[in-house]
């Protein structure tokens, strides 16, 4: 994955990384990851999972040649990533399932594509993961909406409300950095397990194992410095919102520690992998 300075990153999965998971003597959970910007991947997140030897591969629909995960593909869980400038919207003040495109709003290409697909994930039980963009999408998936807001970068402090978030691990008050357009506003009978100084949900559980946060909990400096750089369309106070997070940058990487802990063990990611029942061909088509 691009660093603050372009480089790729050594950490990101081979494009057959659900092929090489079902062919070792020990196989290993993958995730896939979608991903909406350049500038935004898991950033910290990949050293937990790699640290529990959980693969992911990246999916960048927005990229030649890259297209969405194939509903099939054997994934042990989906994360959503954020997607900058990129809304769900579309300017409306408040959109639900099923989705219809307005001109002139700011709506994500494949974001029909992707709620359907998400959609599935959620009906098969596979775990969904989604930070920002990715949170909307799955509170739309799921039956809820979102909310067309200003694109907006701020860090806030969020209160958990329920002691027992991600089995006891979400922490009572945490940081969260959001660089969004909209707002996700999930569905009657989702759980929220936390909320922002503005009482947002800036947390919440669909069913038993999907799961909603409004910032990614892994962000990096890098990755908003080379969000400003990818879009041309920048929110205001940009300077002072680089100086703020450069300040929390080890407070957040203390505070993803038991977000992990919590998450994969809510996700069952360390369980049991689909990969590892899958015929070498059905493991070859990972896309759509």
């Amino acid at each position: 994955m691009r660093s603050a300075a372009g480089a790729i990153s050594m950490s990101e999965c081979s494009p057959d990384a659900f092929a090489m998971a079902g062919r070792t003597g020990n196989p290993m959970n993958v995730v896939a990851v979608i991903q909406h910007t350049a500038g935004e991947y898991l950033g910290l997140i990949e050293d937990h999972l790699e640290g529990r030897r959980i693969r992911f591969q990246y999916f960048r629909p927005f990229a030649g040649g890259r297209k969405l995960p194939a509903p099939e593909l054997p994934a042990d869980a989906m994360i959503l990533l954020g997607g900058g400038p990129w809304g769900s919207a579309g300017g409306r003040v408040k959109v639900v399932y099923p989705f219809r495109r307005i001109a002139g709003g700011r709506d994500l290409p494949t974001l029909g594509a992707e709620i359907e697909l998400t959609r599935r994930r959620l009906a098969e039980g596979t775990p969904v993961i989604g930070f920002g963009l990715g949170a909307q999408i799955l509170a739309l998936a799921a039956g809820g909406g979102s909310e067309a807001c200003d694109l907006r970068f701020r860090a806030s402090t969020v209160t958990r409300t329920r002691a027992d978030a991600l089995n006891g691990f979400l922490p009572a008050t945490f940081t969260q950095v959001i660089y969004m357009r909209d707002f996700p506003l999930p569905p009657d009978g989702a759980a929220v397990l936390a909320e922002d100084e503005a009482g947002r949900p800036a947390v919440f559980r669909v069913g038993d194992n999907a799961y909603g946060f409004l910032g990614n909990p892994g962000i990096k400096l890098g990755m908003v410095e080379d969000l400003i750089m990818e879009f041309e369309e920048v929110p205001e106070n940009t300077a002072e919102g680089l100086e703020l997070l450069r300040g929390l940058q080890r407070k957040i990487e203390d505070e993803l520690v038991p977000i992990m802990t919590g998450l994969v063990q809510c996700t069952a990611l360390m369980s049991a992998p689909r990969a590892a029942g899958q015929s070498g061909r059905e493991l070859d088509s990972p896309v759509i």
